[in-house]
């Protein structure tokens, strides 16, 4: 057994999404603010805590929540269809859950078959938080708000008093009025979104009860996180009192002893005894004083100490825990590194998570003997504090972790999933195909989110194209599926050069999330259905490679020269003439229906003269042609562009396309030797590279919100 997909609805910034669930991991990735924390909160209220409150609703949804409260306070009576649940539902948060049951696994969902025509697969169920009862609802609202106008008018007062709304009365009685409820979905419909009709009745009792264990580790930030437990405070949740907890839950020999614990008991015995023996004799002393003072006195019991040595003492303090360091010398748990504090914590979180659901130990709450067939483990940011090179390993070894009992390893009759919400792009790089992006959708006021599942982002048409981005975004540790925006370059030396252009001439992108990736004018064009199914903000900067007749030549116009660029022909704009690239206007730069824009060479104009560059290195030196003349001291390229630079405007063109095309030209090189000799902030970005930039910019600020203080 284990989750399909889960489809959430009307759950804060989650209006409509779903989500797919991977066999053993599924990794919530996106950039900040994109949903995932809030799609492991819609997992833990309705499948664990389920408690909510009115921010919990999609808040653009609450606009015509409050109309349809208006019309329950009108002055006429309202009809049936008016009083019906029908009018709410397309706003009630609400999640389906879709499990896949294989035949031997029957017995478990018995009570949530919805036919006898049920032949196995797939069972959903929807888990809705809904008035208790309707009409009681509209009543008590209606009473509210006519009690209140009733008295302002009475005492001649003009504003609001409670409800002013029927948000602001859900805020005081939404825990009164309001429940989960669950109900049976037709497994023929598990495509659609299906809606409830007048036959579908909500099932009593929690149904997902024996059926689902789920457990939860919250990201550890040092702000007070909503979902942490109410006993987990920040006092206990070092590393000893989570082995006190695991202790006296599954190891404590005085629970239920066994042969084995029959020699521990016995030395904790002998210790009691030694110690009421030594106690007496110390307080002798003290106890003959208080007979002075007359105590006891008549009908007062005598003193007598006696101790109690238990089984768990020797955890009882938070340095219980130490590091080993050479004999005699240890530290306390609190010295060592946040990281291995954070990993050791987690691990053994996820020990004790496995170890309670097998019910392994001796305070097991065993009231049902029935261990759930699965188990949802959900972590979030796990990294905090990790090195990347731990969170690779802890990505690799968590699932094991879990599964690491007789019972489990790789047997079925028990299934295992876990739920990972990250930013490090080392934990994404781990596993592509468990990948869900969290896309943010910020075309309106209330910005919400569509989630994709990478591993259908490529058909079966493109496995090549597939197996190419895997690797090459493993490579770079796939910060992409963490960035506001993407810049795709062409080489190195762009790669090198951007982020100065970025700093010292555009500070809107100098404070944002960008990442710059090296994907090569021949590559670009592959990484096209993952750009487009993400709809991340993209800029493509690459280069014009004019050719004639299959060989490399200067940009010119009316030649009749092409371009030998695939990302240019194949991508975007999708033209291969020299002369419609060069004379495309801006606006066609970028596609039609997503945030994609390619930059590439143009014209410049120099002294009256048209130059027409061919690569990025020649642009940078035509457009800094004083800057790049005052260089006194040079190396390789560099110097060779520096001599470039001192020639007439054609002529320094034509020498800076001949050594760059030259064998042997090292552009990687060229861009360090500009760091090294020149102050890069002197060095200008080409006009075509500043556009695109610009363009990046306005794309990041058209949807941004300013910090409200009132």
């Amino acid at each position: 057994m284990r989750i399909k997909f889960v489809q959430i609805k009307n759950f804060r910034k989650l209006q409509s999404c779903r989500i797919d669930f991977s066999e053993k991991e599924t990794i919530f990735v996106g950039a900040n603010n994109s949903g995932k924390t809030t799609a492991m909160d819609a997992l833990l209220v309705f499948l664990e805590k389920k408690n909510f409150n009115t921010q919990d609703f999609t808040l653009s949804n609450w606009k015509k929540l409050n109309k349809i409260g208006e019309s329950w306070c009108s002055d006429t009576e309202l009809a049936e269809e008016g009083k019906s649940i029908k009018k709410l539902e397309p706003f009630l948060p609400s999640l389906d859950l879709w499990i896949e049951v294989e035949d031997s696994e029957l017995h478990y969902v018995s009570h949530i078959i919805p036919t006898l025509d049920w032949s196995g697969g797939l069972l959903g169920v929807r888990l809705r938080f809904e008035p208790k009862d309707n009409e009681e609802l509209i009543q008590e609202f209606a009473q509210a708000h006519k009690n209140s106008n009733q008295l302002l008018q009475k005492k001649g007062k003009d504003f609001k008093l409670w409800p002013k709304d029927f948000w602001d009365f859900c805020e005081r009685k939404i825990d009164s009025l309001f429940a989960f409820k669950t109900y049976l979905l037709d497994p023929n419909k598990s495509d659609e979104f299906q809606e409830l009709s007048d036959t579908n009745l909500a099932i009593d009792g929690d149904v997902l009860k024996g059926l689902i264990k789920v457990k939860v580790i919250n990201a550890q930030r040092g702000f007070t996180d909503a979902n942490t437990e109410n006993t987990e405070s920040s006092s206990n949740r070092n590393l000893s009192a989570q082995l006190r907890e695991y202790y006296d839950k599954h190891l404590n020999p005085s629970v239920e002893p066994t042969e084995s614990d029959l020699e521990a008991l016995e030395s904790i015995n002998t210790a009691q005894e030694a110690f009421d023996k030594n106690l007496k004799e110390s307080f002798t002393t003290s106890l003959a004083e208080l007979e002075g003072l007359n105590y006891p006195g008549f009908g007062n019991p005598q003193i007598q100490l006696s101790t109690k040595v238990s089984t768990a003492d020797g955890l009882q303090h938070n340095s219980a825990v130490k590091y080993h360091l050479d004999e005699g010398l240890t530290l306390p748990e609190k010295y060592n590194g946040l990281g291995y504090q954070n990993l050791i914590s987690i691990i053994f979180k996820l020990i004790r998570f496995r170890d309670e659901w097998m019910h392994v130990g001796k305070s097991i709450e065993k009231e049902n003997e029935v261990i759930e067939p699965l188990h949802l483990v959900l972590i979030e940011e796990p990294e905090a504090h990790l090195h990347a090179q731990v969170q690779q390993v802890f990505i690799k070894k968590a699932y094991d972790v879990l599964r690491n009992h007789t019972d489990l390893k790789d047997k079925t009759d028990f299934s295992t999933q876990l739920v990972i919400s990250t930013h490090s792009s080392y934990i994404a790089h781990q596993k592509f195909e468990s990948l869900r992006y969290f896309k943010r959708n910020n075309g309106s006021v209330f910005p919400t989110t569509e989630v994709i599942s990478l591993h259908a982002v490529f058909g079966d048409k493109e496995k090549e194209t597939e197996k190419f981005v895997i690797r090459y975004l493993n490579t770079t540790h796939n910060d992409l599926f963490f960035a506001d925006a993407v810049v795709l370059v062409e080489g190195p030396a762009e790669r090198i050069l951007l982020p100065h252009f970025i700093k010292n001439f555009n500070s809107v992108l100098d404070s944002c999330y960008l990442t710059i990736l090296e994907i090569g004018g021949s590559h670009a064009h592959r990484l096209k259905p993952l750009i487009e199914k993400l709809e991340v903000i993209c800029l493509v900067v690459t280069d014009i490679d004019s050719t004639n007749e299959g060989t490399k030549c200067q940009p010119e116009l009316n030649k009749d020269y092409k371009t030998n660029n695939d990302t240019l022909k194949t991508w975007h704009p999708q033209k291969e003439s020299l002369d419609e690239l060069l004379n495309l206007e801006e606006d066609y730069m970028v596609k039609a229906d997503l945030p994609i824009r390619v930059a590439y060479q143009r014209k410049i104009e120099i002294n009256g003269e048209s130059i027409y560059p061919y690569t990025f290195e020649d642009a940078m030196v035509l457009e800094n042609l004083e800057t790049f003349k005052a260089i006194t001291s040079s190396t390789g390229l560099l110097k060779k562009m520096v001599e470039a630079s001192k020639l007439d405007v054609k002529d320094a063109a034509k020498k800076a396309f001949d050594e760059i095309d030259s064998k042997g030209a090292k552009k990687a090189e060229f861009a360090l030797d500009i760091l090294y000799f020149e102050d890069p902030s002197k060095i200008k970005p080409p006009i075509y590279i500043k556009n695109g930039l610009q363009w990046v910019a306005d794309q990041l600020t058209k949807d941004k919100q300013g910090l409200i203080t009132s």
